[in-house]
């Protein structure tokens, strides 16, 4: 069955990666020039459908390339349609956290653009049978990449109260997170939870007060499905990637949709734009400080006519900012991407031993 899928910020996307003075003070605009950059490598690392992916390429010159990343199979499918008709285009099918050993392998050592389209995509949602909506009745399962790892249904039939727990305040910034992991415990413990329906209704009945418009298993939902396919490693490791991968000038544009990944995106933008700030009481001069790594660009929000069109752009952020002449400090990109501090607490069980068993 074939799902619509309408990309968010589609034409700010594409802009910023190809537009000289895109963000840019007006006095600074004729210094950068007017003519977009055609040519190069650009890497889309959310293929999707390809919304984003076509509006570049029907953009980009002849000798351009796009390499174009997605773990989930369907996606992948089309996106090798997509490669069969257009020789610009590689598919990699993996996490974008992988892009710089793909890369290396046909011989890129940069990149003159990266687009990261976050969070889980319309056709996903849609079907049913993917197991991310609480609305459409489905396996529990909750896997981008169908192929490998636990379905959450598994997940869920093994952890731990405090797992369970930990996992649904931390990614869901759930309130009620104990009281549904209770829930969920005791509910195994006489029928395993199977389909998406029998979860969203379980929560449900434990969460008694939510935002208006907001269903009570929201937040659970989403905090399953960052933790299953473990979203904020794969972002962690994609922004350390791209920086380092991007030539001067290249630019990074990044689409979130929910204040953990937005914030981990601002906070690495913020500190690769101003790596002195860690030193400032250090006996340093001027010119022994460590100069930036990128100049943030822009916060785009969706126009209220997008938004009104496709409501799932409604709480969508595009930050982009563009790679400075500036080597990277010794330890490399990862001195500027940090996981939540939730994340960064020691483990408390053996459940990622076991997934680890699993994906082997």
């Amino acid at each position: 069955m074939d799902y619509e899928h309408r990309p968010v910020l589609l034409a700010p996307t594409v802009d910023a990666l190809l537009l000289p003075a895109y963000g840019r003070r007006k006095e600074s605009r004729t210094e950068q020039g007017g003519r977009e950059r055609t040519s190069g490598i650009f890497v889309d690392g959310t293929f999707g459908r390809g919304g984003h992916a076509r509006a570049l390429l029907s953009r980009l010159a002849p000798d351009a390339r796009l390499v174009v990343f997605d773990k989930d199979p369907q996606a992948i499918a089309a996106a090798r349609e997509l490669a069969a008709a257009d020789a610009r285009v590689t598919v990699v099918h993996g996490g974008f956290s992988g892009m710089r050993g793909a890369l290396a392998e046909i011989g890129a050592t940069g990149v003159d653009g990266v687009m990261l389209d976050l969070g889980v995509s319309s056709p996903q949602i849609d079907d049913g049978g993917r197991g991310f909506s609480f609305m459409r009745d489905g396996p529990l399962d909750m896997r981008m990449d169908t192929t490998r790892g636990l379905t959450a249904a598994q997940w869920l039939a093994e952890a731990s109260v405090d797992e369970m727990r930990e996992v649904i305040a931390g990614y869901g910034e759930e309130r009620f997170a104990f009281q549904i992991a209770k829930a969920i415990a005791a509910r195994r413990a006489t029928r395993p939870l199977a389909t998406t329906l029998e979860l969203a209704e379980l929560v449900a009945s434990v969460v008694r007060t939510r935002e208006k418009g907001q269903h009570p298993a929201t937040r659970t939902f989403q905090a399953l499905r960052i933790h299953i396919n473990q979203e904020l490693e794969e972002l962690a490791g994609a922004l350390e990637a791209a920086l380092s991968l991007l030539n001067t000038g290249g630019r990074l544009a990044v689409i979130s949709f929910h204040s953990l990944e937005d914030r981990m995106v601002k906070q690495c933008i913020a500190a690769a734009a101003r790596p002195a700030a860690a030193m400032a009481r250090l006996p340093l001069r001027e010119s022994e400080l460590p100069q930036p790594v990128l100049e943030p660009l822009a916060r785009v929000l969706p126009s209220p006519e997008e938004c009104a069109t496709n409501v799932r752009a409604r709480s969508a952020v595009l930050r982009v900012a563009e790679r400075t002449a500036a080597p990277l400090p010794p330890e490399g990109a990862a001195a500027f991407v940090s996981l939540p501090a939730f994340m960064r607490r020691p483990a408390r069980s053996s459940s990622n031993r076991r997934r680890a068993a699993w994906d082997d």
